[in-house]
């Protein structure tokens, strides 16, 4: 009896000794998950990475987006039914044939009442815009508006109102347009999008394929882009969803900012894959800012063109690194007039380094014309500072006009080792090339026939055996190649050859 109550006893014992251990397992396992979420639910507080919901910003910015839409006079062809009957046989019949007079008479009514009738209003296309003014003002694309003759905004909540155009700019792809109702308008303003940074949310507003009012979440998927569009090229991409319809919508950061102006997308398909381009808001800023004052945008001009700096250019005039921007042809410009010649290299404005040519255009287009500024310029191995006067950007810059006459083989010389046979040009200044070895390094580097070597290391060319003595000064000081000016088609660009041996 008492083995058996011991047995029980120590069975009991043993049972509740194992619950008891259990339980603290159990509840030491409760709170050590507990924890866990906890410091991972901190963790990802701390760290920004919590998804966040785009309801709040929505609701305050989507009254301010609108769908713009563009209609043009445009007359319908005054004979559509000509195209019909010819070909059919009816030209075959003879003149006073009851069928032919018939639609004789058919097509001369329906000309005439073509020609009194009144041209119509046609849609030409749709687009997106946003207010930055309680008064009316509102942004979108260029090409959104430029084939308009009149132009009405959709509000949020449908309403339609008249809008007429105030300045457009074809460089940016930057319109603005104005409705004059009486009412305040919700507004958004711009962010500063150098505080936007890749991997940032984003969110788009706009009106693709006419829907209105569609919302698309990403993120900021990629900074300064250059998609072909211009030498101002800066484009933000992100990788929300739009489509056509989504140009000149605006895209907000978390804040209800806009960061950038949606203008262009990439697609094989037509439709979004995910890669859309926005104009930066500083840029929008700027050029907006103008449009609103003067109805246009002034922009410095330095009156040049300009090629990237390559390793092998930079190489060859005794650069360090392959940036700043080259004058392949100083036109008669501001420029020109300060003493800037073709092959400087163009390094700095006002104290800033310039990164490449498209680095240069911007800089200078935001500087105001008449005013005067620090060029840094690398000429003659040393790096100089030239103050130029900088002009206004022309509607239309024109090149330098330079003889590109036809060409004898006469006098023609061979540079064997680089592959070219030259012979001097009509108008004395450098020669022309007439055969290229395919399998040279000059014809790598995109030398043609036809084409015009007006200089080897800023020394001007007249004959072959310039080029030859300018090699053999560039071999004396250790260089690996020579920077060529060629001319091609009338444009100048510069080219660095190696040099053989080298």
């Amino acid at each position: 009896m008492i083995i058996s109550h011991c047995k029980f006893f120590n069975r009991w014992m043993f049972a509740t000794i194992s619950f008891a251990a259990a339980l603290v397992g159990a509840m030491m396992l409760l709170y050590f998950v507990d924890f866990i979420s906890g410091a991972q639910a901190a963790a990802v507080y701390v760290k920004g990475l919590q998804v966040p919901s785009f309801a709040e910003v929505v609701s305050q910015v989507k009254p301010a987006v609108v769908s713009v839409q563009v209609r043009s006079n445009i007359r319908e062809p005054i004979d559509p039914m000509g195209g019909f009957f010819s070909g059919s046989g009816i030209d075959q019949l003879p003149d006073d044939h009851p069928l032919k007079r018939l639609f004789r008479d058919f097509e001369q009514r329906h000309e005439y009442h073509q020609r009194r009738g009144k041209a119509r209003m046609h849609p030409v296309s749709q687009g997106s815009g946003f207010f930055i003014s309680e008064d009316g003002y509102i942004v979108t694309n260029n090409h959104v508006v430029s084939d308009g003759t009149s132009y009405a905004v959709v509000l949020d909540d449908g309403t339609e109102l008249e809008a007429r155009l105030i300045g457009k700019d074809p460089r940016t792809d930057l319109a603005v347009l104005k409705t004059d109702a009486k009412r305040r308008f919700i507004y958004v303003d711009f962010a500063d999008d150098n505080q936007t940074h890749v991997g940032d949310w984003v969110v788009a507003v706009g009106n693709p394929f006419g829907l209105g009012g569609t919302v698309t979440s990403g993120i900021v998927s990629a900074r300064g882009r250059d998609i072909g569009a211009g030498v101002y090229d800066d484009f933000i991409q992100i990788d929300a969803a739009v489509n056509r319809g989504n140009s000149g919508g605006p895209t907000f950061n978390l804040n209800g900012q806009v960061v950038g102006i949606n203008t262009a997308i990439f697609s094989p398909s037509g439709g979004s894959v995910g890669i859309a381009f926005a104009i930066p808001s500083s840029t929008a800023a700027q050029v907006i800012h103008q449009l609103i004052e003067k109805g246009a945008v002034e922009r410095g001009w330095l009156g040049v063109q300009i090629q990237p700096v390559t390793k092998e250019i930079a190489e060859s005039v005794g650069l360090k690194e392959a940036k700043g921007a080259m004058i392949a042809n100083p036109m008669n410009g501001p420029a020109a007039k300060a003493g800037i010649k073709a092959g400087n290299i163009i390094v700095s404005v006002n104290g800033t380094d310039i990164l490449d040519a498209r680095d240069l255009a911007r800089r200078i287009a935001i500087i105001k014309p008449n005013a005067t500024a620090s060029l840094g310029v690398w000429r003659n191995g040393k790096k100089e500072e030239i103050k130029v006067k900088i002009g206004a950007m022309p509607d239309q810059k024109k090149g330098a006009q330079q003889s590109g006459k036809g060409v004898s083989p006469e006098g023609s010389v061979s540079l064997d080792d680089y592959g070219l046979t030259v012979i001097p040009a009509e108008d004395g200044k450098g020669v022309v090339v007439i055969n290229v070895d395919p399998d040279s390094d000059a014809a790598e580097k995109g030398i043609r026939p036809g084409d015009i070597i007006r200089a080897v290391n800023n020394k001007q060319v007249i004959e072959a055996k310039d080029i030859l003595i300018s090699i053999n000064e560039a071999v004396k000081q250790g260089r690996r190649a020579v920077l060529m000016q060629v001319e091609t088609n009338e444009q100048s660009h510069f080219i660095a050859l190696s040099i053989q041996g080298k």
